[in-house]
């Protein structure tokens, strides 16, 4: 633990938080794997997942036309067009606007490893989704669990939010900021379910590795904050409070 504090004192604040950041993932690749030997054995007593047919029955009572249509837009909002649009729009106004690689650096390794997360997940899995006669068109095929709109919802929207309410001085702002990421995650979930494209389960699953990795990510932030923070007071005694240059 020493070298490793020794090594990152070495680093510059951007370095620091692409190496906390590397260990990280590999962290949350580890839980992925762990979440998908914990779901095997959920299923083999038929656990959790004996709230899917159920949940997914009383969404299809509550379909209609109109509803389906506008259910399937606002799903493809964290869909694998819509989202990376988010994330690059957010990336560069933020990097831009605050003159940091940090925002850059976060907002690229919440959708990067949100990607991993979901691929590794399907691939040990390999679930089937629900029966294409209970889902709203257009159809997909990929394995069911996890959902990645779920996962990319977590973490990249939990990011923006939080590089956001860093800059916020209004707990009222921060309260909205927060509270808007949080509902848009969780609609987007529960969208997925409605129109059929995977159980609740594989649902639930995205919002667990979502948040785990979401914390993951800022925790590597205040870790360089810290670090930064230590090796400026080490330098600079005469100035015990230090304000960080990066956001």
């Amino acid at each position: 633990m020493t070298k490793l504090r020794a090594f990152l004192a070495r680093l510059s604040p951007t370095a620091t938080l692409i190496v906390i950041l590397a260990v990280g993932l590999l962290i949350a690749f580890l839980l992925s794997v762990a979440v998908a030997q914990i779901y095997d054995s959920i299923t083999d007593v038929d656990g959790v997942s004996g709230l899917d047919q159920p949940i997914l029955n009383w969404m299809l009572a509550h379909r209609s036309p109109a509803l389906n249509s506008t259910v399937t837009a606002y799903t493809n909002v964290a869909g694998p067009i819509g989202m990376p649009i988010i994330a690059v729009l957010a990336l560069v106004t933020l990097g831009v606007r605050w003159r940091s690689w940090t925002p850059v650096i976060m907002i690229i390794a919440a959708g990067g490893g949100s990607l991993l997360l979901t691929i590794s997940g399907k691939d040990l899995i390999g679930r089937v989704r629900p029966p294409l006669n209970d889902a709203v068109p257009p159809y997909e095929y990929s394995p069911s669990f996890p959902s990645g709109h779920t996962l990319n919802a977590v973490v990249v929207a939990g990011t923006i939010a939080y590089l956001l309410a860093l800059h916020q001085s209004s707990r009222i702002a921060r309260a909205l900021t927060i509270g808007i990421a949080t509902v848009f995650a969780a609609t987007i979930g529960l969208s997925r379910v409605f129109l059929g494209h995977h159980w609740f389960t594989d649902v639930l699953a995205g919002f667990i590795l979502g948040l785990a990795w979401l914390a993951i990510i800022i925790t590597a932030h205040r870790l360089m904050h810290i670090i930064h923070a230590r090796r400026h007071a080490l330098r600079h005694p005469a100035d015990p409070n230090p304000e960080s240059s990066t956001p």
